[in-house]
């Protein structure tokens, strides 16, 4: 039983993985200009519209879903659920109607359980499930780190230490332009990065690790020139 099931999970993993990459292969780089992920449109209970899923390092595939709000700005959020606590572990909902290399994405996050990690990222330039920038808060940590993922492999390029209370929302910014980007928390710029590891357009993605319940809220993508 617990054979089959692996291979189910695997064989579940290729297909979303194949999908993915499907998807960026065939995206025309987007337009100039600003997008609204319309959460509050989304049915309740049903996957979000929109997105793939992708998984970064090892376990199983995150589970994502529109939840009911009451405190989001729609009345809805988008909420990473599963609670798997392998701790390499990197769930992924990526965007699929906007690919570019130069942007702006900004989102509300609320850290709502986890004991592993209670954790919220945002990642651009996603070329698949192994290669993209994040930014992430850390709820447990009380921090806010910059990263390349290259070939699945996490580096920290730079980071900050400061209260990221869990249960309520923030708001987590990434800039990117060129080889600099600018990492915001709560409207309050934290620092600026640089990095030329990757420069190519891709997907932009909310990010979770380990068995961090998280949800997102009025994400604003704004694709610069």
């Amino acid at each position: 039983m617990i054979k089959s099931r692996r291979i189910c999970i695997y064989a579940t993993e290729r297909l979303l993985a194949a999908a993915f990459i499907a998807s960026i292969a065939t995206l025309a780089p987007a337009q100039q200009g600003t997008t609204m992920v319309s959460i509050e449109s989304m049915d309740i209970g049903s996957t979000p519209a929109d997105f793939d899923f992708a998984r970064t390092g090892q376990g199983g595939p995150g589970v994502w879903k529109v939840v009911a709000d009451p405190s989001a700005g729609g009345g809805r959020a988008i909420e990473q659920t599963s609670t798997e606590r392998t701790d390499y572990r990197f769930p992924m909902a990526v965007y699929r109607s906007v690919a570019a290399a130069n942007i702006e994405v900004s989102v509300r996050f609320k850290a709502v359980g986890g004991s592993v990690d209670q954790a919220a990222g945002v990642a651009v330039r996603v070329a698949d499930a192994d290669n993209y920038y994040v930014v992430r808060a850390n709820a447990l940590e009380d921090n806010v780190r910059f990263y390349r993922v290259v070939n699945g492999r996490r580096e920290q390029i730079a980071g900050v230490n400061l209260k990221v209370a869990p249960s309520i929302w923030h708001t987590l910014a990434l800039r990117a332009e060129g080889s600099r980007f600018i990492v915001t928390f709560n409207g309050q710029e934290l620092y600026t990065a640089n990095d030329q590891s990757l420069t190519a357009a891709g997907k932009i993605a909310l990010w979770t690790k380990a068995d961090s319940v998280t949800r997102f809220d009025q994400m604003r993508i704004n694709v610069l020139p």
